[in-house]
């Protein structure tokens, strides 16, 4: 159906599964980057009917054969499975795989510009190749992270061929030596069995020496006690862009001076399993402006499986780590809030002409500091989600959340933020949120499409707000999806309006696509409010709905059809006697049930159903079933679309009820 209606185009597609699990998206010049196994892909996006270019990066035999020895699989695990893809100038991209369980990275070279007929392919710089250990995991399916920053890739991963230790390193890339900074080795204070999901660079002041590297990762935290049940916690460190000068004190405890560590949730609260994605609102880019979205998975039962995305603010996360330290004591040597002196300066201050002009590197730091945040790697405040709540949640489907990015849709009188959800079973969702000052944010599902012909996770994902386009990638294809179709929601000012999605408004003829590079005024570009009567005033379009005349057999079933728009628009069924009669409400999406305003549509509908499936009166998604059809339900039936306070008709039938008689 996404093919059909030219709104998905397939760039890449494989039977064998090739795990297109890598992308790199340059919007500048028009190329896509996507690594997978055995090989890296180029697509031009500029020229779309050009073959895309492609190096073959096989592991070797020999590893091959020892990866097979070691009890791990042919076809998904013993192979060259490109996980890491960085820019690192203009002309080159750092690409790490994972060398079928023997990690391997590489410079790749760029060819010419696409519209050179003449221009040499991209390239593996061979004599380049280095180990990739620290850098990229060994196996193809552990969560890691990694991030090219200036020459410095900061990086989460495991440490060893069975993946039972992890750390997080920062290695120096093009150098004739491999330097590296990790976190201390066989400490289960500083990581206990973490899997990283993130790393991003965020300025916390104006001043560029200030800049710190944010991670995002889940542990076992080992806060509670000994005999007490183990939680997974969502956690949040950072680790300063240290100057070049502390590169040779710091190579066997470097991070010690510049890792903290906080949580997100309260002590002793189980608050994320499974997987996590953060992501950093796009639009957000000055000092204290950013806020985070993380991807949690709840716990898992019999009667409870779900996921959920909370926000958290930025200004909230650098409180916490200002804020005070955790540390055991006592008897029972429990976690509590450290009290005593904190020496200078304070662990997590970068070398930075903004605290201290003597400080030039983290060689001037004393050895109290390193000693101190050896011990005390913990913050004590947690940090809570906006609202202290998730602004999305997900229970009881037959998926998970797994990938998350955050388009920030700017409007003339404010902002919406738009998820792209990336699910197990091969779905993307579509979900706005729209902040009011008083109700909070509300969630506006918006669509679910299913993008893969076989289920299987999404991998990974790019958005690309230049050309209005999501990249999408799985174990079998990588797609090209437009961020709208609004062409889906009609040709009338009240549909587009009342389907509430950013990146549509109504020109005065169609819905069609709102440029977000124009700040003109749209008509109808208000997603919260979404009121048709006071945004389609001028509308020509009429009120009435043209009624369609159905006939019924007496004693058999009869189905009106009634589709609306909107995703977030219910249905509302008036029923006429004859032509005087007076019309009776046969059911009431919100004004005789009170549904709360925000509940999603298919929700709402399917608990109707459920309450009115013994009735004569079936209330269905696609409309109203009627049951053994009686003589006095003949009349004129009209289905009217309701979105909060307004209302407007959809269809109308006349209905004729033939006798049984007439018919036998």
């Amino acid at each position: 159906e996404l093919l059909r209606s030219n709104s998905s185009r397939l760039l890449l597609a494989s039977a064998d599964g090739l795990d297109f699990q890598a992308l790199l998206l340059d919007e500048d010049r028009a190329w896509l980057m996507v690594g997978a196994k055995n090989h890296i892909f180029l697509l031009h996006l500029d020229h779309p009917t050009r073959e895309p270019e492609k190096i073959f990066w096989p592991a070797s035999r020999e590893q091959v054969e020892h990866c097979q020895l070691a009890g791990k699989s042919a076809e998904t695990e013993c192979a060259n499975f490109i996980r890491l893809l960085q820019p690192f100038n203009r002309s080159h991209v750092f690409a790490c795989g994972t060398g079928s369980y023997q990690p391997v990275c590489a410079f790749v070279q760029l060819g010419g510009r696409a519209k050179d007929a003449g221009a040499p392919p991209m390239r593996l710089v061979t004599h380049s190749l280095e180990s990739g250990r620290g850098r990229c995991p060994y196996s193809p399916h552990e969560p890691f992270t990694g991030l090219l920053i200036d020459g410095e890739l900061y990086s989460g991963t495991s440490s060893d061929f069975m993946g039972s230790s992890a750390a997080f390193f920062r290695t120096w890339v093009h150098r004739a030596e491999q330097s590296y900074i990790r976190t201390e080795r066989n400490q289960d204070h500083w990581l206990h069995e973490p899997a990283f999901v993130g790393a991003y660079a965020i300025p916390d002041t104006h001043n560029p020496h200030d800049d710190k590297v944010y991670v995002f990762f889940r542990e076992t935290a080992l806060e509670a006690g000994q005999w007490e049940r183990r939680h997974l916690h969502a956690r949040v460190a950072r680790v300063c862009k240290v100057s070049s000068g502390a590169r040779a004190s710091r190579e066997q405890h470097g991070a010690a001076c510049c890792w903290g560590i906080s949580q997100t949730g309260a002590h002793g609260q189980e608050v994320v399993e499974g997987v996590t994605t953060p992501a950093v609102t796009a639009g957000d880019t000055g000092a204290g402006a950013e806020r985070p979205t993380a991807l949690p998975s709840l716990p898992s039962s019999g009667v409870f499986s779900g996921s959920a995305v909370c926000v958290y603010s930025m200004a909230a996360v650098r409180a916490a780590f200002s804020g005070p330290f955790a540390h055991k004591e006592g008897f029972e040597y429990r976690w509590a809030e450290y009290r005593g002196r904190i020496p200078y300066p304070r662990p997590g201050t970068c070398p930075s002409e903004t605290y201290d002009p003597l400080l030039q590197s983290t060689k001037d730091f004393p050895d109290e500091l390193v000693s101190f945040m050896r011990t005390h790697q913990l913050m004590w405040e947690p940090v809570y989600p906006q609202w202290r709540r998730p602004v999305l949640l997900r229970v009881n489907v037959p998926y998970r959340l797994q990938r998350l990015l955050v388009h920030r849709v700017e409007s003339e009188s404010r902002h919406y933020d738009v998820l792209f959800l990336g699910t197990d079973d091969g779905q993307v969702l579509k979900v706005g949120l729209a902040s009011g000052a008083s109700q909070g944010t509300e969630e506006i599902s918006l669509e679910e499409l299913s993008v893969t012909k076989v289920p299987s996770p999404i991998l990974d994902m790019r958005l690309s707000p230049k050309r209005q386009e999501l990249f999408v990638s799985s174990r079998h294809g990588l797609l090209r999806l437009s961020l709208h179709r609004c062409e889906l929601y009609g040709k009338a000012c009240a549909d587009c309006c009342l389907a509430r999605d950013p990146y549509c408004t109504w020109d005065g003829r169609t819905c069609a696509p709102h440029v977000l590079t124009d700040r003109r005024q749209a008509r109808c570009q208000d997603v919260l409010k979404s009121d048709p009567l006071s945004q389609c005033q001028d509308s020509t379009e009429g009120s009435a709905a043209a009624e369609k005349v159905v006939f019924g057999v007496e004693k058999n079933s009869t189905f009106l059809e009634c589709l609306p728009r909107s995703p977030q628009t219910g249905t509302r069924w008036l029923l006429r006697h004859g032509e005087e009669g007076r019309a009776s409400e046969v059911w009431g999406g919100h004004g005789a049930w009170g549904w709360p305003q925000g509940h999603r549509a298919g929700s709402r509908r399917s608990a109707l159903a459920q309450l009115l499936s013994n009735g004569h009166f079936v209330m269905l998604e696609q409309g109203l079933l009627i049951r053994q059809l009686a003589r006095e339900d003949a009349g004129s039936y009209e289905c009217r679309a309701v979105e909060r306070s307004s209302t407007r008709p959809l269809t109308r039938y006349s209905l004729r009820v033939i006798r049984h008689e007439a018919v036998e």
